[in-house]
C-alpha cells in the first residue's frame, strides 16, 4: 500500500536501547516510560482529518516498536514504508535527539520523499531545524490539520516548489530558507478530532496492524483516554510552554479557543462504548466561563455517563462546582498540581496562586461531594525554590492529610522540572528576572543533554537557589520523605514502602559512581557505563513512587467484545462510504481552503 502519509513517533534517544541513560524519576509521574513513548494526541487529529478527504495516513509508534520488542529494526521497518510523506513530531523537547535521528534515517532510505516536522517544540526551534538535510518543512502552530493538507496537495503538483501561499510554514529551496507569516490561528476546535480515537480503532481494521498505532507501552492493560479541552490559556505560569504568553510568542494565539461542550460530550459517548477506563479532561474547563461549564455538566447529566471523568484543577473551587459534577456523573477525580505547599511560591510561579486555606477548603469540598481521588502533585525546581522549601512540601502534605480527615482518597506525588525549561515559557525567556541559568540554548544543545547518562547531567537549568547538584539532592530527599509519610499514615503497604526506598538510595549511589565514571578516560567510560546499564534500567521507571499509584482502580478496563467489534465495524462502514464519495467526486481534497471555515484569519 502506497500512503500519502506516514507519522512517526520517535523516542527520546535514538538508539536508547544501545545507551546508556539513566534517566531517574523525568518520567514518573506520566504513563509513558523514560522513551516517552505515548505520542501526541494531535497526530491522530491531523490522521482523522487527513483521511475525511481520502487520503490515506498511518501512525507508526517507533519508540513504542523498540521499547516492545528489543530486537525490532528501525531501519528494515522504515525502508519497507511506501509513502508520498513522512512526518516527525518533536512536540515535547525531550524527543530533540529521537526525531532527529529518525529523520536522518528516513532520508538514508527515502532521499527524495518530503520529511515534516510540527509540534510545539519544532514550532519554537523551526529556523534551526529547517537547516537540517533530513528536514524539508516545519508545519509551525498548535493546530496544523488544514495546513499538513494544503501542503501535501502542493506536493502532488508536479514541478512545484513553491510555498509561499501556505501560512505558518517553514520551507527551503536551493539552499534558501523560507519563514511562511504566523497567520493560520484557529478559532474553534471542532473541525477537528482531539484525540481521533475513531481514526485509531478505524486504521486497525484498514491497515491491519494493531502495533504500529499503540498510545504507549501497557495501553492494552490499561488503556488511559483523554480529551483536550483547550489550546492556549487563561493562566501565566512560569515554567509551562503552554501558558498564556507562551502561545502568545511560540503560536501567535492571543486568546483561548475551547472544545465545545457539545463535541466534549460526542467524545465522551464515543470513548465508552469501547473502554471503562478513566477519560482525562486535559485543562480547566472553568476557562470556558461559567456557561461553558453549566452546558458541559448539564450535557454529562443528560446522558448515560459509564466511565470516570477526570477533572483538572488550575485555581481553587468550592461546593457549588463539586455539587455539580457529583449530580452529573457517577464518578469523578481531580487532579491539581501544586508545585508547592509555600504560598508566596505558588504566587511567584502563578499556579493556583491561593492561600493554603482556600486549598484546603477545595479538597473538603471535593471529598464531601463525592470525588473518588485528588491526586497532588508537588514539584522540584520552581522559581524561588530552595532546598529547605522543597522538603517543607512534604510537611504540608502532613497539614493536608489532618485536614482532610486523613481521607485515603488523597494521593501525593512529587517529581523534579526535568529535564528542561519548556522553551517560550517566561522562565526560559527570561531567565534573569525569575532566577533561572540556562545551559541549554539551541536544538543542538538540548539534543546532546539528552545524551548525557545522568538525569543530572540532563538538567537544562539550575536556579539561583539550587544547583543541579542540590535539584537532585532535594528531589531524592523530598521523594524519601514522602515515602515514609505515605508508609506512616497507610496510604501505601510495607511491599511498595521498601521498593520505593530501595529505588532511590540506589539511585542515589548510580548517580554517585557515574560522577565518577565521568573522570576516566573514553574508552574505560564507555566500558564501566556499559557495566552498570542493566542495574541502571531496572530503577528507570517509577524510581520515586510506586508502579501503581498513579493507576485508579477499574473492574473493567475494555467495554464487552461484542461493542468492541460493533464500533469497529462502524468504523470500516464509514471508510468505505467515505471511498465512495471521493471516487464520485462528492469529496475533494483540493478544493479545501483555509476561508472555508468562518473566521479563520486568511494568509497574506
Amino acid at each position: 500500500m502506497i500512503y500519502d502519509l506516514v507519522l512517526l513517533h520517535p523516542p527520546t534517544v535514538y538508539d536508547f536501547r544501545k545507551e546508556m541513560l539513566f534517566t531517574g524519576p523525568i518520567s514518573d509521574v506520566v504513563p509513558s516510560s523514560p522513551v516517552f513513548e505515548m505520542y501526541p494526541i494531535g497526530l491522530t487529529s491531523i490522521c482523522d482529518y487527513l483521511e475525511r478527504f481520502g487520503l490515506k495516513v498511518k501512525i507508526i509508534n517507533i519508540a513504542n516498536r523498540m521499547l516492545l520488542n528489543p530486537k525490532f529494526d528501525v531501519e528494515k521497518k522504515i525502508k519497507k514504508i511506501k509513502t508520498k510523506a513522512f512526518g516527525i513530531d518533536l512536540h515535547w523537547l525531550p524527543h530533540a535527539h529521537g526525531s532527529i535521528e529518525l529523520a536522518k534515517i528516513v532520508k538514508k532510505h527515502h532521499p527524495n520523499t518530503p520529511v515534516l516536522f510540527g509540534g510545539l517544540s519544532s514550532t519554537y526551534f523551526h529556523k534551526e531545524l529547517i537547516e537540517y538535510p533530513c528536514i524539508d518543512f516545519v508545519v509551525r502552530g498548535d493546530t496544523t490539520e488544514k495546513l499538513i493538507l494544503l501542503l501535501l496537495n502542493q506536493l502532488e503538483k508536479k514541478n512545484s516548489d513553491d510555498f509561499a501561499g501556505i501560512p505558518n510554514l517553514t520551507w527551503k529551496r536551493n539552499q534558501s530558507y523560507f519563514y511562511n507569516d504566523m497567520t493560520y490561528i484557529v478559532d474553534s476546535l471542532d473541525e477537528f478530532e482531539m484525540p481521533g480515537y475513531r481514526y485509531m480503532i478505524g486504521s486497525v481494521f484498514k491497515y491491519f496492524n494493531l502495533l504500529d498505532g499503540l498510545p504507549y507501552k501497557g495501553w492494552m492493560k490499561y488503556p488511559n483516554t483523554a480529551l483536550l479541552t483547550s489550546k492556549g490559556c487563561t493562566h501565566n505560569c512560569l515554567i509551562c510552554g503552554g501558558s498564556k504568553d507562551a502561545y502568545l510568542q511560540n503560536c501567535n494565539r492571543k486568546k483561548i479557543v475551547m472544545r465545545s461542550p457539545e463535541k466534549l460530550i460526542e467524545d465522551i459517548a464515543f470513548i465508552q462504548r469501547f473502554t471503562r477506563a478513566p477519560i482525562f479532561l486535559l485543562n480547566d474547563i472553568r476557562q470556558g466561563g461559567k456557561e461553558y461549564v453549566d452546558k458541559f455538566l448539564q450535557g454529562l447529566e443528560n446522558m448515560d455517563v459509564k466511565d470516570e471523568i477526570v477533572f483538572e484543577l488550575f485555581h481553587y473551587a468550592g461546593d457549588e462546582f463539586f455539587n455539580r459534577i457529583q449530580k452529573a456523573v457517577p464518578k469523578y477525580s481531580i487532579e491539581l498540581t501544586l508545585e508547592s505547599g509555600d504560598e508566596d511560591l505558588r504566587r511567584l510561579n502563578g499556579k493556583l496562586a491561593c492561600s493554603n486555606e482556600k486549598i484546603f477548603e477545595t479538597l473538603k469540598s471535593a471529598l464531601n461531594n463525592g470525588c473518588s481521588k485528588i491526586d497532588l502533585f508537588f514539584m522540584i525546581g520552581i522559581p524561588g525554590q530552595t532546598y529547605k522549601s522543597a522538603l517543607q512540601n512534604i510537611d504540608f502534605c502532613e497539614k493536608v492529610h489532618k485536614e482532610c480527615g486523613e481521607d485515603p482518597r488523597i494521593s501525593y506525588f512529587i517529581a523534579p522540572l526535568a529535564p528542561f525549561l519548556d522553551p517560550a515559557s517566561p522562565a526560559f525567556e527570561h531567565p534573569e528576572i525569575y532566577g533561572y541559568k540556562k545551559f541549554c540554548n539551541t536544538i543542538e544543545d538540548f539534543r546532546q543533554a539528552m545524551l548525557q547518562p545522568s538525569w543530572k547531567n540532563m538538567l537544562s537549568y539550575e536556579t539561583n537557589k539550587m544547583t543541579r547538584e542540590e535539584i537532585v539532592k532535594a528531589t531524592y530527599d523530598s521523594a524519601l520523605k514522602l515515602n515514609q509519610f505515605k508508609f506512616d499514615h497507610q496510604i501505601i503497604d510495607k511491599m511498595v514502602y521498601d521498593e520505593v526506598k530501595n529505588k532511590i538510595e540506589k539511585s542515589v549511589e548510580f548517580l554517585e559512581r557515574i560522577d565518577d565514571i565521568l573522570l576516566l578516560a573514553p574508552e574505560e567510560k564507555r566500558r564501566e557505563l556499559e557495566i552498570i546499564k542493566e542495574e541502571v534500567e531496572v530503577i528507570n521507571r517509577h524510581s520515586i513512587c510506586g508502579k501503581n499509584e498513579l493507576k485508579w482502580e477499574v473492574k473493567k478496563l475494555f467495554a464487552n467484545l461484542p461493542s468492541l467489534a460493533h464500533v469497529g465495524l462502524e468504523m470500516l462502514i464509514r471508510e468505505i462510504a467515505k471511498e465512495v464519495k471521493c471516487r464520485l467526486g462528492k469529496i475533494d481534497r483540493y478544493r479545501v481552503s483555509l476561508e472555508q471555515t468562518p473566521n479563520h484569519p486568511k494568509p497574506k
